[in-house]
């Protein structure tokens, strides 16, 4: 399975336990008050990687502008970037993917000001396996 695909995974699963954010900032969302985040469509978006990278939780949410389908999709991006540095392979199932969605609903919602990536990169580190040696 390719980095793209277990993102999805992850993030989907996360975003099952991490909840709605419509009207709220992601730290006050509530655990199964939403559908699933659509994550598979091709959209501009109104960030850089480089600002995603540096964003706390709370300017991440003000760069998704307030949308919880951007905000789970800034959270895949920081996923994808952070396996790939890291040289792990994230789990294909549900139970990694609310492991994951579960410490990052936990982590947004203690500090407002932390950086996402760091938060992502922990889940990342906590869930991702070592990818195989390639010849």
């Amino acid at each position: 399975m390719n980095i793209r695909t277990a993102a999805l995974t992850l993030v989907a699963a996360a975003s099952l336990t991490l909840g709605a954010a419509a009207q709220t900032t992601p730290d006050q969302a509530t655990p199964g008050s939403m559908t699933r985040a659509t994550t598979d469509a091709a959209t501009t978006h109104n960030w850089t990687t480089d600002q995603i990278i540096t964003a706390t939780v709370h300017q991440a949410w003000l760069l998704s502008d307030k949308n919880e389908a951007n905000f789970f999709e800034i959270i895949k991006e920081l996923a994808e970037i952070s396996a790939k540095n890291r040289d792990l392979t994230l789990p294909d199932s549900p139970e990694a993917g609310q492991k994951a969605g579960a410490y990052i609903k936990k982590q947004a919602r203690a500090d407002h000001d932390q950086l996402l990536y760091a938060i992502v990169d922990k889940s990342v580190r906590m869930t991702g396996t070592k990818a195989p040696a390639t010849k």
